[in-house]
């Protein structure tokens, strides 16, 4: 408690208060903010993007049942009544624990913001293994861009299914593999089985979609492993009554444009002919923990989360915590209650330590279940020891989901969209467009040099400064040349020929 009360000292000026940085927009970050509301701090929430994630959610996004603004809300709108708060916009790029700063980059202009609280809630992305070349083929399930991506994908396969005379080639593309039986996986999988066995089954003229192959794959024996046996076999029933197919002891050993080949647990290699793979096995934590790692001699596990001290602190430094999905703990899941949990008791700590009172208990995660929902009226839970299936489990999912969503007016509109989707055939959110398509390996091709460096005085140019002319006073550079080879967007159009590689004339489909 020395160290805190030195810092405690340093910073206890009348003219400022104490200043508290949290870094990300998700749970742990959001729920950390909200937590302080009521104390005499300067909060600054730094996230890369402009919005705070209901990431459980997200492949109901990728399967056109909610858009994106619905279980996104801005976090400048969630936070907008705390006056104790601003949100700034930056990748956080650098932690210097010794100067207590947090560097941030957007568009070429760097940020600077010092604390004397961090929170770091800087979340997880996919993890393919070491295998990253896969995501090329087979994007993941972390963000806005992937969902979007995906739904383009799905909804663009069947498309372009529609127009291949090859029965083989349309076979190709009406064949959908989700790697990963987690939670994600299955959700993801049995909503593609919806889509395709019911949605759409009486919009396309040529190709039958009822016939559509759905195959969920993972390396584990069996699906939902962390949900107990019995809850397991459940969703295995209802997945296969689904017409999903399962197949277990099955390694990814490569992903390409036109399929994808597995290992099984005797060590037959196989392939499997598909143009739309979903990637939903595994996670890395932001590399950001790295950094931490070796300015505080933190230990990181092999999926790069820090070893935190028990009251989610670093070693050596009591001012910084670590919560969600970049701490580990005790082998506490990577959900999102643990990252609410995470940042309400750093909040708490912090305004603890400030009053002067009494140290802290320990972190003590309070486990409220874990659930997964399989198609519409049907879903598996497991609450404090009580296992659940079927449509009272599903129930209770919507119920817990509507809850936690952001805001009076997306609970709302979610419920509609539910309704449309559960109850009607209907999905509302089926438009796609090639830029959601092909964006993301647009940008891989031209590399990371292809953004624009702002100038330093362009926010007092005016807003007109964007649209002059290249070269007149005021005008915001263009973007740098892509090398040779790496043509930038628009320099030339994208089509899905039979191996689903983009070339030719522009067309909406699937990569």
């Amino acid at each position: 408690m020395g160290t805190w009360g030195a810092i405690v000292t340093a910073t206890s000026d009348e003219h400022q208060k104490h200043r508290v940085v949290i870094i990300g927009s998700g749970f742990g970050g959001l729920f950390a903010a909200q937590a302080l509301r009521r104390e005499p701090v300067e909060v600054t929430v730094v996230a890369k993007t402009t919005h705070h994630l209901f990431q459980p959610l997200l492949y109901q996004v990728a399967t056109g049942i909610l858009s994106e603004g619905e279980i996104a809300p801005t976090t400048r709108e969630v936070l907008r009544r705390q006056e104790n708060v601003k949100v700034e916009l930056g990748e956080v790029v650098s932690i210097d624990l010794a100067t207590k700063s947090v560097t941030s980059n957007l568009l070429g202009r760097t940020d600077v913001q010092h604390y004397d609280s961090l929170i770091v809630a800087a979340g997880a992305g996919q993890s393919y293994f070491g295998n990253d070349h896969f995501a090329e083929h087979a994007p993941g399930m972390k963000s806005i861009d992937d969902a979007l991506e995906l739904r383009g994908r799905i909804f663009g396969a069947f498309e372009v299914a529609e127009t291949t005379p090859d029965p083989a080639d349309a076979a190709r593309y009406m064949t959908f593999v989700v790697v990963g039986a987690g939670p994600t996986g299955v959700e993801m999988a049995g909503q593609i089985a919806e889509l395709s066995h019911r949605t759409l089954r009486q919009d396309f003229r040529r190709i039958d979609t009822t016939k559509a192959r759905i195959i969920l794959l993972d390396a584990a024996p069996s699906v939902l492993g962390t949900f107990g046996e019995k809850l397991a076999a459940k969703a295995t029933s209802k997945l296969e009554k689904l017409g999903v197919e399962i197949q277990l002891g099955a390694r990814v050993v490569n992903v390409d444009s036109r399929g994808i080949d597995v290992e099984d647990s005797d060590g037959t290699r196989r392939r499997i002919e598909s143009v739309c793979k979903i990637w939903a096995a595994g996670v890395a934590a932001s590399p950001l923990g790295k950094q931490l790692a070796e300015q505080s001699g933190a230990v990181l596990d092999r999926a790069g989360r820090i070893q935190v001290q028990p009251d989610l602190t670093l070693p050596g430094h009591p001012e910084v915590f670590v919560v969600g999905d970049m701490a580990t703990l005790d082998r506490l899941p990577g959900v999102a209650q643990v990252a609410i949990q995470g940042g309400k008791y750093a909040a708490k700590t912090i305004s603890t330590r400030l009053r002067g009172g009494p140290p802290m208990r320990n972190f003590e995660y309070k486990d409220k279940g874990s659930m997964a929902t399989i198609s519409r009226f049907s879903a598996v839970a497991s609450i404090k020891g009580v296992q659940l299936s079927g449509f009272v489990a599903w129930l209770m999912w919507l119920a817990v989901h509507l809850v936690y969503i952001i805001g009076f007016k997306h609970r709302v509109t979610t419920l509609l969209h539910w309704t449309v989707s559960f109850i009607g055939r209907g999905r509302s959110e089926r438009t796609v467009t090639t830029q959601q398509i092909f964006a993301r390996s647009a940008l891989q091709r031209l590399g990371e040099g292809f953004m624009p460096t702002l100038p330093d005085d362009w926010a007092s140019r005016g807003p007109s400064a964007a649209t002059r002319p290249a070269g007149q006073p005021g005008a915001v550079p263009k973007a740098r040349k892509a090398p040779a080879g790496n043509p930038a967007p628009g320099a030339e159009s994208a089509h899905l020929g039979p191996d689903g590689a983009a070339s030719g004339s522009a067309s909406t489909g699937t990569a």
